[in-house]
């Protein structure tokens, strides 16, 4: 039983950056994997990013590439995903979700994933 919890969000500008964490309330092995994905206004929920807690292995999806940075504190229980240069375009809720199953390689298909957080909105302006 894990619930992740985000924090963060809010509004920026384009070009600015945010800084997005989520906390797994519930007991978290290094072996889960974790991810943000996020979901646009009349769109499908996507991958943005995945880490390992087993070791440093992280995943971005096209859009965010050198852009975003995923991030982990295991003493902490939690996962960061720091945005830069951000565009219109990353406007969406962004969920943090958890991959209970130990030693795999993190899935970019959401339908993996098995506890998720409430998200919380991020809201580039042009």
């Amino acid at each position: 039983q894990v619930q992740p919890v985000e924090s963060g969000g809010g509004l920026v500008q384009a070009g600015g950056s945010l800084g997005l964490s989520c906390r797994a309330s519930g007991r978290t092995f290094s072996t889960y994997a974790m991810a943000w994905f996020r979901q646009a206004p009349g769109k499908e929920r996507e991958f943005v990013a995945a880490i390992s807690w087993t070791g440093s292995n992280t995943y971005y999806a096209d859009s965010v590439k050198g852009r975003f940075t995923i991030s982990r504190d295991n003493a902490k229980n939690t996962v960061a995903l720091q945005m830069n240069s951000l565009k219109p375009e990353d406007t969406a809720v962004y969920y943090c979700a958890v991959q209970a199953k130990r030693f795999v390689i993190p899935s970019r298909s959401r339908s993996e994933y098995d506890y998720w957080g409430q998200g919380t909105q991020v809201t580039v302006s042009s």
